[in-house]
């Protein structure tokens, strides 16, 4: 049975250094060290196995059919981040002494990575109503026209939209009741018809933090669809009320898809050349810094609530990240602001000559 890799050896690696300490010990449970013999390959030129490859000891030729060749020593910067990370592979990597290696799968590095990112977002981003007006009033609002006012559903198709309301369902509930629990997996999206609910966070410490209060036409749950991510607070119901919920599966197919717009590497280097579209750089400043699309600029996904307001409303952008899964998150969440985005298909592990 191969080694666990060591913990201090894989927090010096870019980007599992970033996660929490949760996400890091899920990832360190299931990452092993693999013993490579000198003159043996690693990867070859043309292989899709999905796998972020790290060299923790040792030396590494890292090879083309064009007859470049670099060698990558264990403990260099550049061995922080995986070896040549695209897939397909564009390069042959070979062990040039006895070295070490760990593998990680990439999409569950990915949605570790992803639900850091999104941490603390699906609760920031609430947009709480404070207008004074009384309990009566509350309950003359029209929570329909609330929510196909917002400007994500404005972008919906009346096909959908017609869809959700045939799909959704009422679910009545009391004082006191929870509708979500913070560390669950997230499995409805949810929109208040009536009532009044509290959102809240659970410390370490066993205490609750209330962060916000949700009214009529108020929505929630969203993030935590985006990327399979946990849920990262309660729903709590503060008086009685119905709330109105659409499946996991429905949420996806009626909205989320809808809002996004893939586009190929040709596509988006034309939208950049013809129509001035910005490149927007989803991923932390580490992994920003080793490579990077020219001309992008970086805004990591934990960064959004903050910097997303400094996008200008009239420009195109197109979000990227390592295989598309963070970008797309992040792409859904400018949409419900309005924003005009795109994200590159497969990511940067596809895009040739990254």
């Amino acid at each position: 049975m191969p080694d666990l890799v060591d913990k201090t050896t894989l927090k010096s690696l870019v980007p599992p250094s970033a996660l929490n300490a949760e996400n890091f010990q899920e990832l360190a449970g299931k990452t092993f060290v693999e013993d490579i013999a000198a003159g043996k390959v690693i990867f070859k030129e043309g292989d899709t196995d999905r796998q972020s490859v790290y060299l923790v000891d040792g030396q590494a030729e890292i090879s083309s059919s064009a007859g470049e060749s670099k060698t990558v020593m264990a403990g260099s910067d550049i061995a922080k981040h995986p070896l040549v990370n695209q897939q397909p592979r564009k390069n042959t990597a070979t062990a040039k002494v006895d070295s070490k290696v760990i593998r990680i799968d990439s999409d569950l590095h990915d949605i570790l990575l992803t639900w850091d990112q999104l941490s603390g977002i699906e609760v920031d981003e609430i947009q709480v109503e404070e207008n004074g007006s009384d309990e009566d009033e509350d309950d003359d609002s029209d929570w329909m026209t609330r929510i196909l006012q917002s400007k994500a559903f404005l972008q919906i198709p009346p096909a959908n939209i017609q869809a959700l309301f045939m799909r959704v369902q009422e679910v009545p509930l009391k004082a006191g009741d929870t509708v979500i629990k913070q560390g669950e997996d997230g499995d409805y999206y949810y929109i208040v018809k009536h009532g009044k609910c509290k959102v809240t966070r659970s410390s370490k410490t066993g205490s609750e933090l209330t962060l916000a209060t949700l009214g009529d036409g108020d929505a929630f749950g969203e993030e935590a669809l985006l990327s399979e991510a946990k849920r990262n607070a309660n729903i709590i119901m503060t008086t009685d009320g119905s709330l109105m919920r659409l499946s996991k599966e429905d949420f996806n197919e009626l909205l989320k898809e809808p809002m996004l717009s893939w586009v190929t590497n040709e596509q988006a280097d034309a939208l950049v050349k013809d129509e001035g579209a910005v490149w927007i750089d989803v991923r932390l400043d580490s992994e920003y810094k080793n490579s990077n699309i020219e001309g992008s600029i970086n805004i990591p996904l934990f960064m959004l609530r903050l910097k997303a307001q400094t996008l200008d409303p009239q420009k195109q952008y197109i979000l990227y990240c390592n295989s598309g899964r963070q970008s797309s998150a992040c792409a859904y969440l400018l949409s419900e602001r309005g924003l005009k985005v795109h994200c590159l298909k497969g990511g940067l592990v596809e895009r040739s000559g990254s």
